[in-house]
């Protein structure tokens, strides 16, 4: 019954003073994603197979056996599979970009039900030990909160609670953003960036999943990954929200 009253609740002030949509900014009508308006979660890429084992980037056009995907060529994974839900353009970047940088923590229950969505998605996070990305001190500080975080306990919720959450991580050292460099200047500038958190405990029987936001060159993950693998997790895959 309190379920019902709450779903009544929100859908009538949802009725007297309708959402913006984080795309656009136009009103956000009932009967879809909360916080993106129908014509901006029609442009969403939502990632379907065939798509990369590595970083999760969907392949277009003629498949070859044993291609490489572009984004992973250089790249020497310390993890084994990642997997990744939407592309990080249109309206999949303006759903990343407002709760990394404008706080809006409501657009989780929209990234929640595009997890679900995503064929497959639920299924490879499910019963995962989920690692999030870990921000420096500062850097937590300054936003609130580590959106990794936040978006590891999505896959939980997205599975109906079949995971756990575990921050195993620290980040020691308050690197640049990585934004706007190339593969090579991030790995040089993540070296020694992060350490297995105090007292954690890695468990060779678990499955490890690493989370991050974004998957760009990977190498954020990759440097994450080789901590735990050294630390001796046997099995460990990555995954992230957004590829792009």
């Amino acid at each position: 019954m309190k379920a019902v009253l709450r779903q009544f609740a929100s859908g009538t002030v949802d009725v007297l003073f309708p959402r913006a949509c984080v795309g656009c900014g136009d009103a956000v009508e009932q009967g879809g994603l909360r916080h993106l308006c129908s014509k901006c979660e029609q442009q969403l890429h939502l990632v379907h197979a065939p798509h990369c084992t590595t970083c999760g980037h969907p392949f277009y056009g003629e498949m070859v056996e044993n291609r490489l995907c572009e984004h992973c060529e250089t790249l020497v994974p310390e993890f084994a599979e990642g997997r990744t839900a939407v592309l990080l353009k249109g309206a999949g970047r303006s759903l990343i970009h407002a709760l990394k940088y404008h706080e809006a923590l409501h657009v989780l229950e929209d990234v929640t039900a595009l997890m679900r969505r995503v064929p497959g998605y639920v299924d490879y996070v499910r019963g995962k030990v989920l690692v999030p990305v870990p921000l420096h001190p500062r850097k937590l500080r300054e936003r609130g909160y580590n959106q990794s975080r936040l978006l590891a306990q999505c896959c939980v919720e997205a599975a109906d609670g079949d995971g756990m959450v575990k921050e195993l991580l620290v980040r020691q050292i308050d690197t640049l953003s990585q934004t706007h460099f190339d593969r090579a200047t991030r790995q040089e500038n993540l070296k020694n960036a992060f350490a297995l958190a105090p007292g954690a405990v890695i468990h060779p029987g678990h499955h490890y999943l690493l989370i991050d936001d974004v998957f760009t060159t990977g190498s954020t993950l990759n440097a994450c990954a080789a901590i735990l693998r050294k630390a001796g997790a046997l099995k460990l895959d990555v995954v992230t929200f957004g590829h792009g």
